[in-house]
């Protein structure tokens, strides 16, 4: 791991030690968000981060009307699924943190050329991420 193209081993560790962390705290995130769902007690917070859909009057065209606590009771993970929009799948997609996990583990591994390329795209896909999610309501 005596590093390659721009990075010495020092940064390529670095850059992959964030990518891992970023996607761990994502999964744990994502995972918490779909037992609500699962419950029966998904709030805004929760699909809007699902699905990518900021707008809660757009939520609720598309889940119907939470009931008096602010709660949507009969929305299921496939009805998430189903609204996903590329931001949802950006901020709570198992596959993508995963792939990003993959990404960061195999750039320590293998001395590749294209390596750092998709690490760093790793990274700007995990970094996209929590941008899109800070513009969320909560």
């Amino acid at each position: 791991m005596s590093g390659y193209g721009p990075f010495d081993g020092f940064t390529l560790v670095a850059i992959a030690l964030a990518v891992v962390l970023s996607a761990l705290v994502s999964l744990i995130g994502t995972s918490g968000r779909k037992r609500n769902i699962a419950l029966g007690e998904a709030q805004v917070g929760d699909l809007a981060e699902m699905t990518g859909i900021r707008d809660p009057k757009r939520l609720q065209d598309v889940f119907g009307p939470p009931d008096m606590g602010r709660v949507w009771r009969s929305v299921t993970l496939l009805d998430v699924r189903r609204a996903r929009t590329p931001e949802g799948w950006l901020m709570s997609s198992d596959l993508v943190d995963y792939a990003c996990i993959a990404a960061a583990v195999t750039a320590l591994l293998v001395s590749f050329r294209l390596m750092p390329a998709i690490l760093l795209l790793a990274l700007g896909i995990q970094v996209a991420g929590w941008i899109v999610s800070t513009r969320l309501p909560r």
